[in-house]
C-alpha cells in the first residue's frame, strides 16, 4: 500500500486540535482531504467503510472515543494511524495485532455507554470477536436495528 501525503507531526497535531476545537466526534485526514464527523458511536465509520472506503484507506484518524467496534471498522477500512482521547484495551489490542500505530490520552478497560450505566453496546457485541472481520456482522446488525 502506498500512502500519499501522510501527515507530518504538525499536521497530525492540527487534526487532533480540530477534533477538540470543533466539538466533532472524529476527524479524518487522507492526503489533502480532511473531513469532520459528528455522529456518536460507530455510524460514521460504518457508513464510510461501505460508501467511501477510499477516505479510510491509508488515513490518519483523530477520534474522541475508540472502542473495539470502532477499531475494527478503522482496521477494515485500512486506516494507517489513529489518535484517540479514550481507547479501550480491546481496541488497542486489535490495532496492535495489525501493526497500526495508535496514540491515546487515556486507556480504559472498556467503553461505557452514554448514560454511564454500563458497557457500550457495540463494545459488548464485539467482546467475543477475535478479529476485525468477526466484528463486522454484529456492528451491521446493531446499526440496522438502531438507526
Amino acid at each position: 500500500m502506498e500512502v500519499r501525503n501522510f501527515p507530518n507531526d504538525a499536521q497530525r497535531r492540527e487534526l487532533i486540535d480540530r477534533l477538540h476545537a470543533e466539538g466533532c466526534s472524529c476527524v479524518i485526514g487522507n492526503g489533502a482531504q480532511v473531513r469532520i464527523f459528528h455522529q456518536k458511536g460507530v455510524k460514521d465509520l460504518y457508513r464510510l467503510l461501505n460508501e467511501e472506503p477510499e477516505l479510510l484507506e491509508g488515513a490518519f484518524v483523530a477520534d474522541k472515543v475508540v472502542g473495539k467496534g470502532a477499531a475494527a471498522l478503522m482496521i477494515l477500512g485500512g486506516v494507517r494511524e489513529v489518535y484517540a482521547d479514550v481507547a479501550s484495551t480491546p481496541a488497542l489490542s486489535l490495532f496492535a495485532a495489525r501493526g497500526i500505530r495508535v496514540e491515546c490520552a487515556l486507556e480504559v478497560p472498556q467503553i461505557i455507554n452514554r448514560a454511564g450505566t454500563g458497557r457500550c453496546p457495540v463494545e459488548t457485541l464485539c467482546s467475543d470477536c477475535r478479529t476485525p472481520e468477526e466484528c463486522l456482522e454484529p456492528i451491521r446488525n446493531f446499526i440496522l436495528h438502531n438507526s
